[in-house]
């Protein structure tokens, strides 16, 4: 199998050494090359990418602590991830991040630390507000979960195993998938489905369009599978956000 693989790529050099001495081409007169940055300024960025740059400084890691009677410390540790969508610091995230917790530690894309206050946590539909004290801050945009349709691109950006600012791309797979669907009878509410890598971490993370919008929060996913993962419309979030805010 090796040498066949040898001779017919020594072959194949022959031939194409013979067909450039046969019929030699008119020499093309020679262009001075660009620089790489001028050739990089005149190419687009994929939508991916522009994405990326205008939703991700709006994407937030959470580490949380709580009461644990499992470890001799008494303290158990998670990390999640979560958007902010309100300039004056009011972050949306999954209430299993935050619930009955002791301590939540609220890191920014630029580094930046704070305390955050969780405003109020809705187990029943995995939706929690946390809000932090500072002003001005990159907002997520905000997108119509009604109108998503199976097909279309999904970008997750979040913190999975504590790699920050992780971004994957699928497809959405299903709109108003049932939780019993996926293994969860207690929600009540549906949930869209998506193949773009999901993780531990990944909890409380905006799912976003081709346009940039956030149209649902990374929530579950089906254990050893690949590829089925879950977010809950972003319609059914904002409603619940709204009530918690007041």
């Amino acid at each position: 199998m090796n040498k066949s693989a040898v001779y017919l790529s020594t072959l194949l050099v022959g031939s194409i050494v013979s067909v450039s001495l046969l019929n030699r081409p008119t020499p093309i007169q020679s262009q001075p090359l660009e620089p790489m940055a001028a050739q990089s300024s005149q190419t687009n960025t994929n939508f991916v990418t522009a994405v990326v740059q205008e939703v991700s400084p709006a994407v937030v890691r959470i580490d949380s602590t709580r009461s644990s009677f499992r470890n001799q410390s008494g303290i158990a540790r998670g990390t999640g991830s979560g958007f902010i969508f309100d300039a004056s610091g009011l972050i949306l995230t999954n209430a299993h991040v935050v619930n009955r917790a002791t301590s939540v530690r609220v890191t920014l894309n630029d580094g930046r630390t704070f305390t955050g206050q969780v405003l109020g946590a809705d187990p029943s539909s995995d939706v929690a507000v946390v809000r932090i004290p500072a002003n001005n801050l990159p907002v997520a945009p905000l997108g119509n979960s009604a109108q998503v349709q199976p097909g279309e691109w999904a970008i997750a950006i979040g913190n999975p195993l504590g790699l920050d600012q992780t971004v994957t791309v699928g497809i959405v797979s299903a709109t108003n998938r049932a939780g019993s669907a996926i293994g969860s009878p207690n929600q009540r509410d549906s949930f869209i489905q998506t193949d773009a890598a999901i993780n531990p971490g990944n909890s409380g993370g905006p799912l976003l369009n081709q346009q940039g919008e956030v149209i649902g929060i990374n929530t579950a996913i089906i254990g050893r599978t690949q590829g089925l993962g879950f977010a809950i419309p972003i319609d059914r979030a904002q409603a619940i956000a709204a009530r918690i805010v007041g």
